[in-house]
């Protein structure tokens, strides 16, 4: 994989966090990733498995999901171009909470999770980036929660497609369907109803 291919990734993703990253700490960056091309439909993590590594999605999709008590699955979020995956270890929990797949072929910088906490106390960039990070997650939460107890489905589909623009005719709409937490049908009938085609 050619270095300067990763060098851009890595500064667009800072670039939207408002951050400059110097030269130096992009190596650093790489010097403790591995990258890997995963093929569409990979199982990436499992309910229980270890989180001692983290990824940073560089191309394509990956989608966390929980199983209910059916074995149904229930789509938790997804992660997109510059965005974490796997990050449940960076949160500070031991073990995996949900279920993380790729849903594109997807390009993605796999960390062992240690030594990325490591460098990110080490350097006031990263701290900055990863505050960002967390203040985003915080607030999606925060926001996603509220969407349940006060909108209607129309309303929860109309705010993911501000959030995720290109996804709707990326993503299987079943898994649009359990995000929203509604079933495929009901969504088919919203799109309808806003004249999408699909």
């Amino acid at each position: 994989m050619q270095k300067g291919y990763i060098m851009e990734q890595l500064n667009e993703f800072a670039a939207k966090h408002g951050v400059n990253f110097e030269r130096e700490l992009l190596n650093e960056l790489i010097s403790i990733a591995t990258f890997k091309v995963v093929p569409k439909g990979k199982l990436l993590q499992s309910i229980g498995e270890k989180t001692d590594v983290s990824g940073i999605v560089l191309s394509g999709i990956t989608r966390s999901y929980y199983l209910d008590n059916d074995g149904d699955d229930i789509t938790k979020g997804f992660a997109v171009e510059g965005t974490f995956c796997m990050d449940a270890g960076m949160l500070g929990f031991a073990e995996s909470i949900c279920m993380c797949e790729t849903l594109e072929e997807t390009m993605i910088m796999f960390f062992e999770t240690k030594k990325l906490k490591l460098l990110i106390d080490g350097s006031a960039s990263l701290k900055s980036v990863w505050m960002k990070l967390l203040e985003n997650a915080l607030r999606h939460k925060m926001y996603r929660e509220s969407t349940f107890l006060l909108e209607n489905a129309t309303e929860r589909y109309l705010h993911f497609r501000e959030r995720y623009p290109d996804l709707a005719g990326r993503v299987a709409q079943q898994y649009i369907a359990t995000y929203l937490g509604i079933t495929p049908e009901s969504l088919s009938r919203i799109r309808r109803s806003l004249g999408e085609d699909f």
